[in-house]
């Protein structure tokens, strides 16, 4: 594509603007989606995780930690650019390329995972609903790129290939970096290779060296730009997409989660004085639940948006089944659920000090999952109290996601409720993990999103029917995430 004549300015875009703008524009195939990655999807460079890492677990030779460094400073004064991608190549020499991929999912696991601009996976999203060729176009590593691209649903790469022998590493390229004129004379070639019309399509990326890569199409979009494409944006009348960087430590965010650790221990303390002062341990609970956790979410400046709250009184006792980002669940079921209700945990968990306190202010259900008729006879006694009127709340993914995406469901919670005789309602939570991310210690304040889903009856099922039961409720939560309910 030429670049258009100068103007005074660029359009700034919000991501509400960009999304509706897809959302209205064109659809179909025959138009590209091309992102780039460090600076765009996520936020900062994904290099500087693999290289910690390395570093960490001395799998990088002192040697190729200082070449890295000095080309490093050497790029950001003016030097090659490209060399530190080259010498970080080099480094992993003799590497199996399997171990490395693996390296890359667990470090997006644990680490990328958290610098994904929630804003660009619902830019993402808008795309693939209308149907566009959604790529990922950039100068890293497939092994950088992979697991966020799988996570995000585009299968098509665009990136630096390394080349592989025998499945080992040897530390060389197999093709152009994509840095700069290369990277866009990829994506030219993708288009012309898959049928896609470069100018009915977008662009978006961030840094100074993206200028030919946006180029290539009709609809660039430079996203939270550096200085240098910043002037081009300007030179060339090209909108500027702004994005909400993920949230990060700091000192208000420090403030809120110690004052949300107050709230709740006065909660606690109150439930407990309850309990003395009633003799009733289930008074105590009643009581300390929802007031420890509103106050937990309200210290910490979190707000609650629910659609659907009546269904969660309208089938009770009931087995209610969340989706799991964050440690912002277990206060967020509380405030919901708020009284006659239960957890489920693994019986060794009753004897991890750290669930001692809770333990005995909530009375979870300990299930004995390493020995069969041990756990029948738990998930038995479970459901004796399901029918007498508490209700359960379960995790069916079994273990924190550390995206959006819904893990595969456990089937636990559905075999339950079909034994209690009591309805599934499925609580839906829509970005706990932008607040309070699966391994961060902080909680952010903002609004949280809740969708309460009608109860599902569980007569008529059997044993033969449960995995089909627990695919069509997990397709409920992964449907109501990709179009989302509108508030009361």
């Amino acid at each position: 594509m030429s670049a258009p004549q100068k103007s005074t300015g660029p359009t700034a875009l919000t991501a509400d603007d960009a999304i509706a703008e897809v959302l209205a524009g064109p659809a179909g195939p025959q138009v590209g989606a091309f992102f780039d990655l460090d600076g765009t999807l996520v936020e900062g460079y994904t290099a500087n995780t693999f290289f910690a890492d390395s570093i960490k677990r001395r799998d990088i030779a002192p040697g190729d930690v200082a070449r890295s460094l000095f080309s490093a400073v050497d790029g950001a004064l003016g030097g090659d650019p490209t060399a530190i991608g080259r010498h970080g190549v080099a480094a992993m020499a003799g590497r199996d390329a399997d171990t490395v991929m693996e390296l890359g999912e667990r470090l997006f696991a644990h680490k990328i995972a958290a610098a994904v601009r929630p804003q660009a996976r619902a830019l993402v999203r808008a795309h693939q609903r209308m149907g566009h060729t959604v790529a990922v176009a950039s100068a890293a590593t497939r092994f950088q790129i992979e697991p966020l691209a799988r996570d995000l649903g585009i299968s098509a790469i665009l990136c630096t290939e390394v080349e592989v022998v025998d499945g080992v590493i040897t530390g060389k390229l197999a093709g152009p970096m994509l840095w700069g004129e290369p990277k866009g004379a990829a994506v030219r070639a993708f288009a012309r290779e898959h049928g896609v019309d470069l100018t009915a399509s977008y662009a978006y990326g961030n840094g100074d060296e993206d200028v030919a890569f946006l180029s290539s199409v009709g609809r660039p979009r430079p996203l939270n730009p550096h200085t240098g494409l910043a002037l081009a944006a300007r030179t060339y009348d090209w909108p500027v997409l702004t994005l909400v960087e993920p949230r990060n430590g700091g000192l208000r965010a420090l403030a809120g989660t110690a004052a949300a650790l107050g709230g709740f221990n006065i909660g606690v303390l109150v439930g407990a004085a309850a309990s003395l002062l009633t003799g009733d341990s289930a008074v105590g609970r009643n009581i300390g639940i929802p007031l420890a956790c509103d106050l937990a979410l309200a210290l910490a400046g979190v707000k609650l948006e629910i659609v659907g709250e009546q269904n969660l009184w309208a089938a009770r006792p009931a087995v209610f089944v969340a989706n799991h980002q964050s440690s912002l669940d277990a206060p967020l079921m509380g405030a919901l659920l708020r009284r006659d209700f239960t957890g489920v945990a693994k019986k060794e968990a009753q004897f991890d000090p750290r669930m001692a306190i809770a333990g005995l202010f909530v009375d979870p259900a300990y299930i004995d999952r390493s020995h069969p008729d041990s756990a029948k006879r738990d998930l038995a006694a479970l459901a004796d109290r399901i029918r007498a009127g508490t209700s359960v709340v379960i995790m069916p993914e079994g273990t924190r996601s550390p995206t959006p995406n819904v893990l595969p469901f456990k089937k636990g919670a559905f075999h339950l409720a079909m034994q209690a005789g009591v309805p599934i309602v499925p609580i839906v939570i829509r970005n706990a993990g932008e607040l309070m991310w699966r391994n961060s210690k902080l909680l952010h304040s903002g609004t949280l999103q809740i969708a309460v889903l009608d109860p599902i009856p569980t007569d008529g099922w059997t044993p033969e029917t449960i995995n089909e039961h627990c695919r069509q409720v997990r397709e409920k939560f992964v449907a109501t995430l990709a179009d989302w309910p509108e508030a009361p």
